[in-house]
């Protein structure tokens, strides 16, 4: 069964580009385009796509507007195509936030490589997967302010948490529980390079502890978050005159680089006992591993629950193969976590 795909972009341009990428792949058909949400709303209606890509930039309604109305009025997979700048970025974290799926780097001429073909059609192939809801308005949606959080004293514990397609929702719930002492905290979070720096800004945002994009050498802190940079490298920890953040250059690894499996190996090598470990909505595999090898060494495991999850791919493979503890709903987690780490647990 193919996937039918409506391709939106004001751009004919880009949507040749788009829509000739798509095409390379035999699972998916490009049954339409429009170049504005009020040819999107018609084409939508006559020719019920199973997947929308959708810029942000566009004449009449903008692709933010656009994608609201999407997800409370007719709910639907949806991947935002973006520049790959800071503007770019922090729009589309805002999608994410509303309901989009995934995002893919506004396509150039490579995009009728391989590789580039590989990306677009991939998020597509793994939106149609995603289970979507409809959703609240943007105000009504958004953590706005970080919550109160209970009181909390530190055991010494380091938290790691995987993500991929969902995690932008995902990690701004459970983070909004953080409170400033929070445990340290590493994430891998799938995600293109040029957005994770606006990304972990995003979560500052929505807690009350600091977040930082990972720098090679960082020291882990109580009441500080680092997210693993988007592209090049892994992000493990390691024990040199403290706890520390390494980024690491090496393969993919499960498909991905940064990968969570190769977090999270990292972490039962280096803290054993001494961790919580959590594993979010995402498409695939990685992060089963690498946290079975975290309850191996004697760490407290955390999964997403299916009914929560925008893709239940990587928290039901770590479940089935003996990784997850406690499979929970998305609201519990946070509270969990800390629970976990607290030393009046």
């Amino acid at each position: 069964m193919t996937i039918k795909v409506l391709v939106v972009d004001d751009s004919a341009t880009m949507r040749g580009l788009i829509t000739a990428a798509l095409r390379r792949d035999p699972e998916i058909e490009v049954v339409g385009s429009a170049g504005d949400p009020f040819e999107a709303r018609g084409a939508i209606k006559a020719l019920n796509p199973d997947v929308v890509t959708l810029d942000i930039e566009m004449p009449n309604m903008n692709g933010l507007e656009f994608l609201e109305k999407i997800m409370r009025l007719r709910p639907m997979p949806v991947v935002m195509v973006s520049s790959l700048t800071q503007q770019g970025a922090d729009v589309t974290l805002r999608a994410l936030e509303i309901g989009a799926v995934d995002c893919v780097g506004k396509p150039t001429g490579n995009m009728t490589t391989g590789e580039g073909l590989g990306e677009i059609a991939t998020k597509v192939k793994n939106a149609a997967r995603a289970t979507v809801r409809a959703t609240m308005s943007v105000a009504a949606k958004a953590p706005a302010k970080p919550v109160r959080a209970k009181e909390f004293t530190p055991s010494g514990d380091l938290v790691a948490i995987g993500s991929s397609t969902g995690g932008v929702e995902a990690l701004l719930t459970v983070l909004n529980n953080y409170p400033a002492n929070c445990p340290p905290t590493v994430i891998t979070q799938h995600m293109p390079a040029a957005f994770t720096a606006s990304f972990a800004a995003r979560l500052g945002r929505a807690c009350n502890a600091k977040v930082y994009e990972a720098r090679d050498g960082d020291v882990l802190e109580p009441g500080k978050v680092y997210v693993a940079p988007g592209g090049a490298t892994h992000l493990e920890i390691s024990r040199s005159a403290g706890l520390r953040c390494r980024l690491t250059d090496g393969d993919p690894v499960s498909g991905h680089r940064p990968s969570v499996d190769v977090m999270f190996k990292s972490v039962a090598a280096t803290m054993g006992d001494k961790a919580v470990g959590v594993i979010l909505t995402g498409m695939g595999r990685d992060g089963a591993q690498g946290l079975l090898a975290m309850r191996q060494a004697g760490a407290r495991t955390i999964g997403q629950d299916e009914s929560t999850c925008v893709v239940y791919g990587m928290p039901r493979a770590a479940y089935e193969n003996g990784a997850v503890e406690k499979q929970l709903s998305l609201s519990a987690i946070g509270p969990a976590i800390l629970d976990l780490s607290s030393a009046k647990r």
